[in-house]
């Protein structure tokens, strides 16, 4: 372990933090928020403090990394950033207690979107800004915009952008890594300009344009208003919906469209699998909805917008969909649970593992029922290795049991399996609103400080896709092995 480049990857990720931090430092001087002012400059200090400390006595000889070590930097760092960024929270009161800014704060970053507070329109501007810029953040992933904008070992610094990226697997784009990054990062904010475009040309005002755009670009969900997109126009409720489908679509796609490479990238299994998911359950909903509606175009726009949202892991709502029949918030409920493509901002299982363990299941059937033929499985036209099978299969068997350790912490509080249930599925998979207590008018105020800790891990399990926290906490990870006399 090259603990020396794991502790200098961190006081670089922390001062990057602290430059990030002067946006809603800005926004805060711009609104006369002078208390707020002092938060952010107290909690910029702090890091630029600790990461000038950790850059300085960790410069490393040797700036050689490996697997183990990027796992390690992802999930150190993700721990670190959330525990730093929570500060500005509570040294404003705006959150005084630092469990629920820790949890307020790993909710934004792993763009989950579940909050503790019940009345968002209470907060100052520059704080809302920076709750929403946090899932902008997390959304590519803060070490994937250190390896964009620090020089760092391209060759290397591969193990970081495999261990932060979702998805089972992770491919370059372009021979060198920091060019990738930067591509994936210039579509990143041309979408998300597009979207506050959008936006303003809707009457929606350029501070709340901006603040909602970072909260889809990120797929998580913060927004400025207490019933979240309710009160806008049917217009700006469109807008929403389709730039959360474009957020939850792999950027792989975007970069073969802008290099010219159309045939390519409409063949892609999973984006059809990903639209046609859509449009599927849009139909079921609305199907089910429709009595409860106005109108037939209202009952479409609602289905329409907690698909995407819910499917996209976002987390907005225009209604309480907590108030839907069985079969649709059913639906909904399973989404939670399969998310978007792999490669974008989106959480959940994504579609590529569903489809690659169908084509598994189909694949172990046909050979039991005729042990003699051989099967491959293919995926995006390339026949798929075994070990990325079995990387499959593992990753299902951890989630599983990850999620049910974390469910059974929760059957202490006193609440309705429901509550319970789909607070463990919103958190893990990132979405946000569960059902019952925690549903779209709800909030995750009502658990205890070791729930919210135990929701604030699950959070980012999900969003680090489970392996680089458990590689964090394994004791052979930090235990030097003596040498053999």
């Amino acid at each position: 372990m090259n603990r020396k480049m794991v502790f200098y990857m961190l006081g670089q990720i922390l001062k990057l933090e602290a430059g990030i931090m002067l946006f809603p430092l800005v926004c805060s001087l711009i609104y006369h928020e002078f208390n707020i002012v002092t938060a952010f400059l107290t909690t910029m200090a702090v890091a630029l403090t600790l990461g000038f400390a950790l850059t300085l006595l960790n410069k490393p000889r040797n700036k050689t990394f490996f697997a183990k070590e990027g796992f390690v930097i992802v999930a150190l760092s993700w721990i670190v950033i959330s525990a730093v960024g929570a500060l500005p929270f509570v040294i404003s009161g705006e959150i005084p207690n630092y469990i629920d800014a820790f949890f307020e704060t790993v909710s934004g970053f792993t763009t989950t979107g579940a909050t503790i507070l019940s009345n968002v329109e209470g907060l100052s501007k520059g704080i809302a800004m920076w709750r929403s810029l946090t899932h902008w953040v997390g959304g590519m992933g803060i070490l994937v915009l250190v390896v964009a904008l620090l020089p760092t070992d391209s060759g290397r610094s591969i193990h970081i952008i495999r261990a932060e990226m979702p998805g089972p697997t992770m491919g370059k784009l372009t021979p060198k890594l920091r060019d990738m990054t930067k591509a994936l990062y210039l579509i990143y904010v041309a979408l998300t300009v597009c979207e506050i475009v959008f936006l303003v040309c809707g009457d929606m005002p350029l501070y709340e344009a901006i603040v909602h755009s970072f909260g889809t670009a990120g797929t998580g969900g913060f927004g400025v208003k207490n019933d979240s997109i309710a009160s806008y126009s049917p217009y700006l409720q469109w807008v929403i919906t389709v730039f959360m489908l474009l957020f939850g679509i792999n950027f792989n796609i975007y970069y073969l469209l802008l290099v010219g490479r159309l045939r390519l990238a409409i063949k892609s299994e999973e984006l059809w699998s990903y639209v046609g998911l859509f449009f599927g359950a849009t139909a079921l909903i609305t199907y089910n909805i429709y009595n409860m509606s106005s109108n037939f175009a209202e009952a479409v726009r609602n289905a329409a917008f907690q698909v995407s949202s819910i499917m996209t892991t976002t987390g907005y709502a225009t209604t309480d969909f907590n108030l839907w029949p069985g079969l649709s918030k059913g639906i909904l409920f399973v989404l939670m649970f399969i998310g978007a493509c792999a490669g974008s901002t989106a959480g959940g299982i994504k579609v590529s593992r569903i489809i690659l363990l169908i084509k598994r299941a189909i694949s172990s059937l046909k050979h039991t029922i005729h042990p003699r033929s051989t099967e491959t499985v293919r995926f995006e036209g390339k026949r798929v290795d075994n070990d990325t099978l079995t990387g499959v299969l593992v990753y299902f068997a951890i989630y599983f049991i990850c999620f049910v350790i974390i469910f059974f912490i929760l059957l202490f509080e006193p609440f309705d399996f429901e509550t319970s249930m789909s607070a463990v599925a919103a958190c893990f998979n990132n979405v946000g609103p569960g059902l019952s207590l925690v549903g779209p008018i709800g909030n995750y105020g009502i658990f205890s400080n070791i729930s919210k800790i135990a929701l604030s891990f699950a959070m980012l399990l999900g969003r680090l896709e489970i392996f680089p926290l458990l590689v964090l906490f394994s004791p052979s990870i930090w235990i030097k092995k003596r040498a053999k006399a």
